[in-house]
């Protein structure tokens, strides 16, 4: 009896203290990040109560803590952040892209808190390194209940509790469905739908393979290719839920409990490097690569079907690589691999309405090969948070006709080496009112407290 008492005073309490912080910062909403691009992989942040440009004075760090080195970007989910890195033991690490280079060394989970930095715990394996840009991993772990999804860069799929690093399953895609390690490892992000996780890999009849999110069985299988670098994602149109993969050879539709195909319009990047996730706005669907390819889809309203409305040619459209374009309002922004400026695209003809290096590189005169910035659409807005690869968080107004700075903060050090000049390639992530980003050195929380 005793016991109930000071069980209600505690919850009259907790209702109390979450009554009087609801009235202390109304205008505040917090989300979490759980995985690559956000909660809705869509690249919006949806929290309220940040700042609405980046001061003068910059921006508050809360934490640093070193890690190793990766492309992954941190997760962020219930307090804790999650980032997924690579000690190196031995061997010569060397950017080629014709070239793989052998490493040894270990795959390492890490959790830490979200307000403090302090590491909760880690999980770390062995694991040789046979892959071009071999920094470490390149997926964002993701997040679901009370597990935390991990895809290694030589395929390691695993499954590991959220509270103690404890693993629950574990998958080598190259070991059980003889898979081939792509020349710049595996890139597809895991997601998570219901009870299933659907990822790239690789093979005949085996481009796309879902799989039971609690044991790591194989639940289907489907499309005839190589596993390319995107992740799949969900969309609800035509009245389906229709689960869009970009593989190397085309942008297909699938039935997402069986993986049979509902439709698939062709488009090829080189070296099979289908990357930046098709982005939708719409009855739009957006598909780039680098060089000049990019395809903009008409989607099906009564049933799942697509057709092709246009192709992007050199000098026109954008040709997205590793940093996927956001697509709203009947316009793309996107960062192009080879110009290397952030590009906004008239979603009707693929015709370019203006492009600047303000957000890849603000001193480039000329060109820059593979120009790289992160896009984060803050809700309901035409600002933008964007994180350059010179390390750089900057927020932006982008609207149809301009860019408008409103700010910068360099936050980290650009750590990893391409085409010659340094750069950091990681998406961050965005929850509590605070950037987390990371190199190949450290991950820093920045305060975007209003």
């Amino acid at each position: 009896m005793l016991l109930r008492y000071f069980d209600r005073i505690r919850l009259f309490s907790m209702i109390a203290a979450a009554c009087v912080a609801g009235i202390a910062s109304t205008d505040a909403v917090a989300d979490d990040w759980p995985g690559w691009m956000g909660p809705s992989r869509d690249g919006v942040y949806r929290e309220t109560g940040i700042i609405d440009e980046v001061p003068e004075s910059g921006l508050k760090v809360k934490w640093r803590i070193p890690i190793a080195g990766g492309y992954a970007g941190p997760a962020v989910a219930d307090g804790r952040v999650f980032v997924f890195d690579y000690n190196t033991t031995e061997g010569e690490a060397f950017n080629d892209a014709g070239k793989r280079a052998n490493l040894k060394g270990q795959e390492r989970l890490t959790a830490l808190d979200a307000e403090t930095g302090k590491p909760l715990w880690q999980y770390a394996y062995d694991r040789p390194y046979s892959i071009s840009y071999p920094a470490g991993p390149r997926c964002t772990p993701t997040v679901d209940g009370d597990l935390v999804y991990i895809l290694g860069s030589e395929g390691d799929l695993q499954a590991l509790r959220v509270s103690d690093g404890e693993v629950v399953w574990k998958r080598n895609l190259p070991k059980d469905l003889g898979a081939e390690v792509p020349i710049w490892g595996f890139a597809a992000h895991p997601l998570i739908d219901g009870d299933t996780l659907y990822t790239m890999v690789g093979g005949e009849g085996q481009a796309i393979v879902a799989f039971d999110k609690l044991t790591g069985e194989v639940k289907w299988k489907a499309i005839d290719g190589n596993a390319g670098y995107c992740t799949p994602s969900i969309i609800q149109h035509g009245g389906t839920r229709q689960l869009i993969v970009y593989h190397p050879t085309a942008v297909t539709s699938l039935n997402p409990a069986t993986g049979s195909e509902y439709w698939s319009i062709p488009i090829a990047p080189s070296f099979d490097m289908s990357i930046a996730r098709p982005m939708v706005d719409g009855d739009l669907m957006y598909a780039s690569g680098i060089r000049s390819e990019s395809l903009m889809i008409q989607l099906g309203s009564d049933s799942p079907t697509a057709k092709e409305v246009w192709r992007g040619e050199p000098k026109e459209a954008v040709h997205s690589a590793n940093a996927p374009p956001i697509f709203t309002g009947g316009i793309v922004y996107g960062t192009d691999c080879v110009v290397g400026t952030l590009i906004a695209v008239d979603a009707k003809d693929g015709s370019r309405l203006w492009e600047t290096f303000e957000a890849t590189k603000p001193d480039e005169k000329r060109f820059i090969k593979h120009g790289t910035a992160f896009l984060t659409r803050l809700a309901d807005t035409d600002r933008y948070l964007i994180f350059s690869e010179t390390g750089d968080l900057q927020m932006a107004k982008l609207t149809p006709d301009g860019y408008e700075d409103l700010g910068r903060f360099h936050v980290l050090r650009p750590t990893g080496e391409a085409f010659g000049r340094s750069v950091v390639w990681s998406h961050p992530a965005y929850s509590g009112q605070t950037a987390f980003a990371r190199n190949d050195e450290e991950i820093v929380a920045v305060d975007l407290t209003k």
